[in-house]
């Protein structure tokens, strides 16, 4: 069941995805203008952050499926919002309630899943999670450019929309929580030969100044996950642009970034459980490389079938990283901590997307097009790939 929400919350993001950048003009925005393009996603990112850290821990004093309904019901304005917009600023707004919905339901959806998973399993949960949602990006936004192309944006999007969230509120009638186990696992830690008495639960602030500047571990990890968002904001923002501006087509375009979305999703199904088998760090660290030489790939060809081969190489770098970032810190935090620790963390990579929203449409703005925000991604890449192999030693205590 949390699989299925899990793929519905990944269709809700990727609805939007190759459509709203690749025909942001029948909503107002100019030709060239791309730090006003980039505002919706910066939008979303900066609530999305900041909601992931308010999520984690309010999840583990209130329950994990709480927070998922206040999510979902925060999702209803979205579609509402795109179909009545009279310009780009009500994008903006629907990204806002966009960053709440994705905040809370994908924030508990993997928390619930590593809630459930054993030790020796939790890559593979998070992998299992990763993969539905992000086949489901790359799904709706291929299904989405048809859809467009045949109904108009706003028509499409709106009932699109509608549907994925109905579905996904009443199958949430049928869950249960998964708090019971958070505590039944504290308990048997306790018990455990040898173990010692936890200390008192952090509080959160304390938590987010460990988590996010002390800890040599969590700090690099936390960079990592910045560094691939920025990277996603690229696909997201500026990708549809770029590639419209080599003369491809709306659905053309939904055939790049899907396959880069559903490459991603997939290989999470295997690279999740590598990680379990063999540690966490060989993984991120080749992720990172295959995610830069993707990116300088794009930057470096010209034509459609060569840009699915570096759309392809670009999703297996992230299939590689993504899941083992959050494994990793899910090895590391003790089990009460672990929804506010995995909460900061996911602060820190989701406002990855304002970060980049930012940096990359300032830089396209600057230079009036694409290309060097491609090559600035990839060199950040390739530099946070060099920060983990350097200060993360390996967090999977079973492979070590």
């Amino acid at each position: 069941m949390l699989t299925t929400q899990v793929f519905f919350v990944g269709l809700v993001i990727g609805m939007e995805r190759n459509v709203l950048p690749a025909m942001s003009q029948n909503f107002g925005v100019a030709r060239g203008a791309f730090f006003f393009l980039a505002s919706f996603v910066i939008a979303f990112g900066l609530v999305k952050g900041v909601l992931n850290f308010v999520a984690g821990g309010l999840s583990d004093r209130i329950g994990r499926k709480r927070v998922m309904l206040y999510g979902w019901l925060a999702g209803i304005p979205i579609p509402l919002l795109i179909f009545f917009a009279p310009n780009w600023w009500w994008i903006v707004a629907a990204n806002i309630f966009l960053g709440i919905n994705q905040a809370f339901t994908w924030t508990m959806t993997v928390t619930s899943q590593i809630d459930l998973a054993d030790r020796h399993q939790r890559g593979l949960a998070v992998g299992i999670n990763e993969a539905m949602g992000y086949v489901a990006v790359g799904l709706a936004g291929l299904v989405t450019g048809y859809l467009a192309v045949l109904y108009g944006p706003r028509w499409t999007l709106l009932g699109f929309g509608l549907l994925v969230i109905l579905a996904a509120l009443v199958l949430l009638l049928w869950m249960e929580d998964t708090l019971a186990w958070v505590h039944a696992e504290h308990a048997q830690n306790r018990q455990s030969p040898g173990a010692s008495q936890p200390a008192q639960k952090a509080g959160l602030w304390a938590t987010f100044v460990r988590v996010s500047f002390q800890d040599v571990t969590y700090r690099a990890l936390c960079q990592g996950g910045v560094a691939n968002k920025i990277a996603d904001t690229l696909v997201w923002v500026l990708f549809p642009i770029f590639f419209r501006l080599h003369g491809l087509g709306v659905v053309r375009i939904g055939w790049i970034t899907g396959v880069y979305a559903m490459v991603w999703g997939l290989f999470q199904l295997w690279t999740g459980h590598l990680g379990d088998r063999i540690g966490r760090k060989t993984p991120l660290v080749l992720g990172f490389a295959l995610l830069a030489v993707g990116l300088m790939g794009t930057a470096l060809v010209t034509f459609f079938w060569a840009w699915i081969a570096t759309a392809t190489v670009m999703g297996l770098g992230m299939a590689l990283l993504y899941p083992n970032l959050i494994a990793a810190m899910s090895d590391v935090a003790p089990p009460l901590e672990r929804g506010q620790i995995l909460g900061t963390y996911r602060y820190w990579r989701d406002t990855g997307y304002a970060i980049g929203g930012v940096m990359l449409g300032l830089v396209a703005q600057w230079r009036n097009e694409v290309l060097p925000t491609i090559w600035l991604t990839a060199i950040l890449v390739a530099l946070s790939g060099l920060w983990i192999a350097s200060a993360v030693q390996e967090t999977n205590s079973i492979s070590s």
